[in-house]
């Protein structure tokens, strides 16, 4: 039997079997996004911090 033969003979079961993993790219791809947005939040919120402090920052950098 030739190679080729053997390595299809591989491959249309596994392209043909019942796929229930998927959900744990769903979770992986919902964890990612929530990372991403996370960062992107916090470095938003911390520059913004800085730049426009709120009244007790404020009353604080003036006692200083």
């Amino acid at each position: 039997m030739p190679h080729f033969q053997v390595a299809l003979a591989t491959l249309i079961p596994m392209f043909a079997a019942y796929v229930w993993h998927y959900w744990v790219g769903l979770v992986l791809l919902l964890a990612g996004i929530g990372a991403v947005l996370q960062g992107v939040v916090g470095y938003i919120t911390k520059v913004s911090a800085s730049r426009y402090p709120n009244r007790r920052q404020r009353q604080i950098q003036k006692k200083k």
